[in-house]
């Protein structure tokens, strides 16, 4: 008898003292914020302070691919995820689905210090739903000792003299892309004629192409196994940082652009974490560590004064203004379209 009321003493006791810790608990931590985006996107640093600041705890879940994360936000209508950071012809497909929510700016005072060339683009006409993070363009980038060649642009990868020597990105899009460039058609390209004569002349770039790599391509040049790359802008950053006297070329055809931008989607189950988030990441000084840790170009029009001397000579992030006047937005294309290049691209691979 005393045993079971020493145990029933025992059990309130313990249930008492879980109750406290669970409200202490609750008293310390102010919430949480699940963002979704790819691996490594944004510096643990300023992760950690932003959860120093706020007490929001951060959940961070990361994708392979773009596709993968719009499946996911239509598997949970718009839900489970706070905050997503994607390219900008991945959120123009979902916002046409209705996967995102409004930002209240009342809450994102911060706003105020991004770069007006970067707002309102076209899959966020009326600047309702985004937040520039960084942009960026695919750059051409070679061995200047090497090559005897002139590069002016595309067009100049199809020289036989850089037969074998010639590292691309592993991305059909993009590949095709300044294929058709080459050509004096548009990125988005539909006509099945022209993207057939596209898939011609890119097979005939082969002899030229030693590595397809979407991974670590700049490895390959900065070891001297390539000597010229198409490649994203933060892998032209890695060459230079190590192989400064490679040259940097802005392809004469005009140059694909890319935006990666911050959304919320439709219903994000922390929305007040979410806006917080948006305004931390909008504040000068943390926009420029943003875009340092990423190696693209910022967004922040007041950022320019926190950036560092090595940030603003790099010739892949710091592009005249004159040659930014000649861009295109990579966009969606017809299933019809998006089919014929997959077929020119698994030959290609193949051959």
């Amino acid at each position: 008898m005393k045993k079971t009321v020493v145990r029933l003493l025992a059990l309130v006791m313990v249930l008492s003292l879980a109750l406290l810790g669970a409200g202490c608990s609750s008293s310390n931590k102010k919430g949480e914020l699940v963002i979704f985006s790819w691996a490594d996107y944004i510096d643990p640093d300023l992760l950690k302070e932003f959860t120093a600041s706020t007490g929001i705890e951060i959940n961070y879940n990361y994708f392979n691919s773009e596709e993968e994360m719009l499946s996911k936000l239509e598997a949970v209508d718009g839900g489970e995820y706070d905050i997503v950071i994607a390219s900008d012809y991945i959120i123009n497909i979902a916002r046409k689905e209705n996967l995102l929510k409004e930002i209240d700016k009342s809450k994102v005072p911060n706003y105020e210090n991004l770069n007006e060339d970067y707002l309102n683009q076209y899959y966020d006409p009326e600047g309702k739903y985004t937040i520039p993070y960084v942009a960026g363009t695919p750059l051409i980038v070679y061995d200047p000792s090497r090559v005897t060649c002139q590069i002016t642009g595309y067009g100049s990868l199809w020289d036989e003299s850089l037969k074998d020597q010639i590292v691309v990105m592993d991305h059909m899009r993009n590949v095709i892309g300044f294929t058709l460039k080459s050509m004096g058609y548009s990125l988005n390209e539909q006509d099945p004629e022209v993207i057939a004569k596209a898939g011609e002349k890119l097979l005939a770039l082969k002899p030229n192409i030693r590595a397809l790599d979407g991974d670590t391509p700049h490895e390959k040049l900065i070891s001297g196994e390539c000597t010229v790359g198409y490649i994203f802008t933060s892998q032209v950053s890695a060459v230079l940082s190590e192989r400064p006297d490679f040259k940097v070329v802005y392809p004469e055809e005009g140059m694909g652009f890319g935006i990666d931008s911050l959304f919320m989607p439709a219903n994000a189950p922390h929305e007040d974490a979410a806006l917080q988030f948006m305004n931390f990441l909008c504040d000068p000084e943390i926009s420029a560590r943003a875009s340092v840790f990423t190696q693209y170009i910022n967004c922040n029009k007041a950022a320019t004064q926190y950036l560092p001397e090595e940030f603003l000579n790099n010739q892949a992030v710091n592009i005249p203004a004159d040659i930014l006047g000649d861009i295109e937005f990579m966009q969606d294309i017809s299933s019809e379209a998006t089919e014929q290049m997959n077929e020119i691209w698994n030959t290609f691979k193949q051959s």
